[in-house]
């Protein structure tokens, strides 16, 4: 019996199906909690190509939800150690690791080249990012969050709504993994199903999992869901901007205030709740925020855009790669 005999089995899939699969390419952001079952289920079905990035390294804080790695991968690199477990799990599919953090630099051309773009990060940055460069491309999206005991995964972009007009308003704060907690079996559940909607997505299946948002409240055992075909885009959203890409002339603002110092001495250092009375100096062309996951600066983005008309960019200035 072939491997993959069960999955032509299904009528929807078949021969033709798995011949697609194979000739796919697909783009993963994100070797952590998402990331893990993405991977192990995308490699299983027999994906072609998979391009995975990730700047982070394995810890022993991982484990209990991040069950591809073992007391051996111990400060590792995530993307390296996940192709050395998927090359055990199904050696025909070709895997690229890219020991990075996403950026609005790298980011245009990782999309470019993939057919299908998987969201597993961890930051506002990234995930804004993505959809941007997606929605620029006409290439889909599968995105999703999870912390605590609950989670959302929706597919985006290519003929669908992007991430920014579902979710025009970012929340005013966001814990993480580390300080929110999260349970292994529900970030595995809400991976799992974005692995299904990459699958559906490369299937052509129907109806599409692009448009639609898939809700998981664990606490209650509810899962819900809603199309959002319609949702319009936002007009002149702040987009993220890569460090290289700041100009002469530009307003810099490092909002980290939990730092001692800006990152680049021409820079102000504020934190996001004094830009609210900040000034900008006539004939500035541009105000560029930074933050650490980009969510500070996105709150700082809207306080300004509120009075001043001028053009604003967005920072992300991610953990240095150990």
């Amino acid at each position: 019996m072939s491997r993959y005999a069960r999955q032509e089995a299904v009528p929807e899939i078949g021969a033709g199906g798995q011949a697609r699969l194979r000739a796919s390419h697909v783009l993963v952001v994100g070797a952590g909690g998402l990331g893990v079952p993405v991977l192990q289920y995308l490699t299983g079905a027999g994906i072609g190509r998979i391009t995975l990035v990730d700047g982070d390294r394995v810890e022993a804080g991982n484990l209990h939800r991040q069950p591809l790695y073992r007391m051996c991968d111990l400060e590792a690199p995530k993307v390296e150690a996940a192709t050395r477990a998927l090359s055990e799990i199904n050696p025909e599919v070709a895997l690229r690791p890219c020991h990075a953090w996403l950026t609005p630099q790298t980011a245009p051309d990782l999309v470019a080249q993939a057919d299908l773009v998987l969201d597993c990060a961890d930051t506002f940055a990234a995930s804004l990012t993505l959809s941007d460069c997606a929605l620029a491309a006409g290439t889909p999206l599968v995105s999703a969050s999870a912390l605590g005991l609950r989670g959302y995964v929706g597919g985006f972009c290519g003929p669908a709504p992007s991430l920014r007009a579902v979710f025009p308003d970012l929340p005013t704060d966001a814990a993480r993994c580390g300080e929110a907690g999260v349970m292994g079996p529900v970030v595995a559940t809400i991976g799992a199903l974005q692995a299904q909607m990459a699958l559906a997505v490369l299937l052509r299946l129907t109806p599409s999992p692009l448009g639609q948002m898939m809700v998981l409240e664990a606490a209650t055992w509810r899962m819900s869901g809603f199309r959002f075909d319609g949702a319009p885009e936002p007009d002149r959203p702040a987009r993220f901007i890569a460090e290289r890409a700041l100009r002469d002339g530009d307003v810099i603002v490092d909002l980290r205030s939990e730092m001692a110092a800006p990152f680049r001495p021409d820079a102000r250092h504020m934190p996001v709740e004094a830009v609210a009375a900040m000034s900008v100096p006539p004939g500035a062309a541009r105000v560029v925020f930074a933050c650490r996951t980009g969510l500070r600066a996105h709150r700082a983005g809207e306080v300004l855009r509120a009075r001043w008309p001028g053009e604003i960019a967005l920072l992300a200035i991610p953990d240095p790669i150990l």
